[in-house]
């Protein structure tokens, strides 16, 4: 592709806790015996400590590929060692503060649980570089994304009073990570304005729509209180708790990039794209299968030793 998709996301905030471990690569990998951190931070976006958004980090080593120290892995470190605080384990006014640039990313499974392979595709923010910081900027820049999305379709979705949800749409394509594969998502449009613009746009998927959006990262949980009238005495009052999980569109380029071009991308570089995605989703399948595989084998081992020896054998 000519163009360099742009892909990034910006969260700043409170360090709120972590699923961080300090790991080292093993003899098969890539670079055995690195020491390197995985896992997920979570950062609280607001003062109120409402929108936590998630980061993912899949392999931070403690020095970059120059050589050079890695300032991501120290503080990273001190996160996951205790050194700078969070709110769950210390409080608001002792967590630490971060800015955290990142880019979205997929996490993508099979779901087997109804006996057919089900693709699961989640966003979420995946890798980046994370600084301390002393001052935050205002809490609608704490959780943003920015990225050039390809658009295939516009689905204007009714008012849900029960979830707090407004009148919306349902912008559905694609973005690209800096390998320009594509990565299938769907974004929402709240503003009324920009629901009847995407419209206008009529897109589909013989006739698509490459432009640049951004907007932010709603991530929280919304507490209901539900009055349920008795026959006597008092009303019941229930609690109802629902996870909002959001990412959402509050500008566009004025005008969208050429689609077909060389400048942008070409049908024919999509078409490549899109067979190479298919060629990704076929391994995985095949690696969650044998592992299924492997799994199952394993118990049924576990099981005839266990029907054997009438003990269990570790």
């Amino acid at each position: 592709m000519a163009k360099k998709m742009i892909n990034a996301s910006h969260v700043e905030g409170y360090v709120y806790e972590h699923r961080l471990e300090k790991r080292v690569a093993g003899p098969t990998s890539k670079n055995p015996g690195t020491q390197y951190i995985n896992g997920i931070l979570r950062v609280a976006t607001d003062d109120d400590m409402l929108n936590v958004v998630d980061i993912h980090f899949t392999y931070v080593t403690e020095t970059t590929s120059k050589g050079s120290p890695n300032a991501t892995y120290t503080v990273l470190s001190a996160i996951a060692d205790g050194k700078i605080g969070s709110v769950m384990e210390h409080g608001k006014d002792y967590a630490g503060k971060v800015r955290i640039d990142s880019a979205i990313g997929l996490n993508e499974w099979y779901d087997n649980r109804t006996g057919e392979d089900t693709l699961v595709s989640v966003k979420r923010n995946e890798g980046g570089f994370v600084h301390l910081t002393q001052e935050l900027n205002d809490e609608k820049m704490r959780a943003t994304f920015d990225t050039d999305m390809l658009i295939t379709g516009v689905t204007r979705v009714e008012e849900d009073p029960d979830r707090e949800l407004p009148e919306r749409a349902i912008l559905k394509g694609c973005i690209f990570n800096f390998r320009n594969d594509i990565l299938p998502v769907e974004f929402t449009v709240m503003n009324p304005k920009a629901i009847d613009y995407f419209e206008g746009l009529n897109v589909s998927n013989k006739s698509p729509i490459l432009t640049r959006v951004r907007g932010n990262q709603v991530s929280k949980t919304i507490v209901r209180e539900i009055e349920e009238e008795s026959a006597f005495g008092e009303p019941a009052v229930r609690t109802v708790r629902s996870s909002q999980r959001d990412f959402v569109i509050n500008w566009a380029l004025p005008e969208p990039y050429g689609w077909d071009t060389e400048e942008s991308i070409l049908a024919s570089e999509l078409s490549e794209a899109i067979s190479n995605r298919e060629v990704y989703l076929a391994d995985m399948k095949r690696r969650n299968q044998e592992y299924r595989e492997n799994r199952n084998n394993a118990s049924a081992a576990a099981s005839s030793t266990t029907t054997s020896t009438g003990g269990y054998d570790f």
